[in-house]
């Protein structure tokens, strides 16, 4: 097949997986993998070398963690630090310390079928942490559950879990020495990292703001791209050549430019990038998947799929409920992250690289991943359902919250329902009540309705999208309804409410 043809295979059935997983509402890297499996060397064999597009996925994670550095601030990091460094730090920790312990304890049991060092343990460990940011926060987005209490925890978790990938791409590759070289290779690797760091971030800054505003000034937009591209591959190539990872120097690329004010204009011109490469390196793991082995080793994928995915979110849902947590939120917050995630990927190719990963176990392993990928969801999506199952008191809870919400509406009408309570939900209410108008409006950020409480504002906590809360905030009684944020689909879930009761 020549690389044209080869070219147009890839970009078909990217283009296929995509559309296949719009239809069916579900994020689009399921469509990679999907599609990655079918014309692999082990399906269709429609494409028998992975060889090219796994050298373009490659660039897929180079720019994945240029975008993870462009989102990281300190302000950011401040305001969630208890999520961050509370729950997420001792989400990674304990999943590692667990994860490693029972590969080392299987090993034990059963040397001839788990015939794994230590090494091999820490490295799928490393990987087991992980958890799919791509597809737990866009549904989270499209359930508006961003600034619930539960969103909250789940984007401190996973916050941290992409800064924890930074040390885990300096430790897989010196994992990969010689046992008697080991520590030697692994406090090089450390030294070189923290002195690459430490000489971009101290004088970095200064040079990327200097570089981007000369940039800028010529006021070319092709310019700026290749401006762009150049800066993250340099950094990446200057990481590899210290004998680091590509990943690492695209991080700190994003860090570099995520301190200057160009920071929300290469978010948007970088995009485009990120999303074609990230699909191609989807594909490339997908096709690195035997479905014939898998299916000759069924329960050992069933192993891999269920044993990790309770264990983690058991793990999670008790660190949360540790950490201040009521039992409803905490066990969401568990469903939310049990699953495997992109960088789990990253982690578990790396470690393939550097001869980790047993050839035996590594199609069993990423099948359990992308079954659990698969699978989110479905967990998520019934997650309420399970909440309500499982915790006695969610019942009570939420029918509390819904009495609070009825209490506060009840004595009015001909009201105004403010969905959110944002800038523009406030700057509403305020014009309401200079008109004498009253309203009611509702939000899920609980700092944000505690302090409208305390100033005497009319807000209740609850998700305007659920027709309990909207029927508590007195629907049938108002003369309005005014949607302030600017979500399609949540929009659209209140409108529906809307004109059911009418």
């Amino acid at each position: 097949m020549s690389p044209l043809e080869l070219t147009l295979l890839y970009l078909l059935a990217a283009v296929l997986g995509v559309v296949g997983c719009r239809y069916l509402k579900l994020p689009p890297m399921l469509g990679y993998l999907a599609v990655g499996v079918l014309i692999g060397p082990n399906a269709l064999a429609l494409a028998k070398n992975a060889d090219g597009v796994r050298h373009l996925g490659e660039f897929g994670v180079v720019f994945l963690m240029f975008v993870i550095g462009l989102e990281f601030n300190l302000p950011k990091l401040r305001a969630m630090r208890n999520h961050v460094f509370g729950l997420g730090f001792f989400q990674v920790l304990l999943t590692m310390i667990g994860g490693t312990s029972t590969v080392l304890f299987l090993a034990i049991l059963a040397p001839t079928m788990w015939d794994i060092g230590w090494k091999t343990a820490l490295a799928l460990s490393g990987a087991l942490a992980m958890s799919s940011t791509a597809i737990v926060v866009k549904l989270m987005n499209e359930r508006l559950e961003m600034e619930s209490p539960h969103g909250k925890r789940v984007m401190g978790v996973l916050l941290f879990q992409d800064l924890a990938v930074v040390p885990l791409l300096v430790l897989i590759p010196a994992l990969g020495a010689s046992s008697e070289h080991l520590l030697e290779t692994l406090a090089l690797a450390t030294l070189k990292a923290i002195a690459l760091i430490t000489l971009l971030l101290v004088g970095g800054q200064h040079v990327m703001r200097w570089w981007l505003t000369l940039v800028a000034r010529r006021k070319s937009e092709e310019l700026f791209v290749l401006n762009l591209l150049l800066i993250t591959l340099g950094l990446a190539w200057l990481t590899e050549l210290a004998g680091l990872s590509l990943a690492l120097g695209a991080f700190i690329a994003g860090m570099l430019i995520s301190e200057t004010e160009y920071k929300h204009q290469v978010e948007t011109d970088i995009r485009p990038f990120h999303d074609v490469l990230l699909g191609l390196f989807f594909i490339s793991i997908g096709m690195m998947l035997d479905w014939r082995l898998v299916l000759q080793r069924w329960p050992l994928v069933l192993f891999f799929f269920t044993v990790p995915v309770l264990l983690k979110a058991a793990l999670v849902t008790l660190l949360a409920r540790a950490l201040g947590a009521t039992d409803g939120v905490s066990l969401r917050t568990g469903l939310y992250l049990a699953q495997a995630g992109e960088f789990g990927f990253v982690l578990l190719t790396l470690a393939q690289a550097h001869a980790l990963v047993p050839p035996a176990m590594l199609n069993p392993i990423l099948a359990s991943m992308v079954l659990s990928m698969l699978a989110t969801p479905f967990i998520i999506m019934y997650s309420n359902r399970i909440v309500l199952k499982l915790v006695s008191s969610e019942w009570l809870q939420q029918s509390l919250q819904m009495t609070s919400i009825a209490s506060k509406s009840i004595n009015i009408s001909k009201h105004v329902i403010i969905c959110g309570y944002g800038r523009c939900g406030q700057n509403l209410a305020r014009m309401l009540e200079r008109e004498n108008i009253p309203y009611m409006a509702l939000d899920l950020d609980p700092d944000r309705v505690r302090q409208a409480g305390a100033a005497g504002d009319s807000v209740a906590f609850g998700d305007a999208v659920r027709l309990q809360a909207l029927m508590a905030s007195g629907l049938a009684r108002a003369s309005a309804v005014v949607i302030t944020y600017l979500d399609v689909a949540g929009a659209k879930k209140v409108l529906t409410h809307r004109s059911e009761e009418h």
